[in-house]
């Protein structure tokens, strides 16, 4: 029971050092996301590690298994914390919304700033938004790129999966037009199947009429 007890304080342990990263932004040592991930990991490894090695190797077990479960879970997090953080200081003040579920990062893109009513071609407007979109996912480059297009309700069930699918495949040509992989990028339209506010009125409308880009682990 004692030595298990050891074993449980040095995973605690390692998982405190890797609960704690260091903002790319400030220098300044923090526990973000990431760090839950990594302390995570570290513990489930440290068990994993003394239970799969020889009862005199059970420390050594427990401190290699700690280091890797925190590498392992902090890894992927660590990168999407700092993916977020690049997004959201280079989106400020375009209108695009970004927002972050788990390992999962979505843009939401307005369509009073990507499209003319009725049109599936890129606003004049909205091409730097998508340049600088362009630049953030070539140097964040483990992320699939998911675009797709939403309606509102007016109008024939066939003209809005139609238009939507249309304005999700011009988001797609201009991106790997601009050099993100097609490998990468899919790109559908969903019509008006998936609002977020209610096509009763027109702020609801203009809330559904939109295209998203979800960001998800390759």
């Amino acid at each position: 029971m004692k030595h298990w007890r050891n074993l449980t304080a040095l995973a605690a342990g390692v998982a405190l050092l890797a609960g704690c990263t260091t903002n790319p932004y400030t220098g300044e040592r923090e526990a973000g996301k990431a760090g839950i991930y990594g302390g995570v990991g570290a513990v489930t490894g440290a068990v994993i590690g003394a239970a799969t090695a020889s009862k005199k190797d059970r420390a050594k077990g427990a401190l290699i298994g700690a280091a890797v479960g925190g590498a392992a879970g902090g890894g992927y997090g660590y990168y999407v914390d700092t993916q977020e953080a690049k997004l959201r200081q280079t989106l400020q003040g375009t209108g695009v919304q970004v927002q972050r579920n788990g390992d999962d990062l979505k843009l939401i893109m307005p369509g009073n700033i990507t499209f003319a009513s009725n049109s599936a071609d890129i606003s004049s407007g909205f091409y730097p938004t998508l340049n600088s979109l362009v630049t953030v996912f070539k140097e964040f480059d483990k992320n699939g790129v998911d675009i797709v297009g939403h309606t509102d309700s007016t109008g024939s069930q066939e003209l809005n999966q139609n238009l939507s699918n249309r304005r999700a495949q011009s988001v797609a040509a201009y991106l790997s037009g601009n050099g993100v992989p097609p490998a990468r990028i899919t790109s559908y339209g969903a019509g008006p199947s998936q609002p977020i506010a209610s096509n009763a009125s027109e702020a609801g409308r203009a809330q559904n009429r939109r295209v998203e880009i979800n960001l998800r682990p390759l």
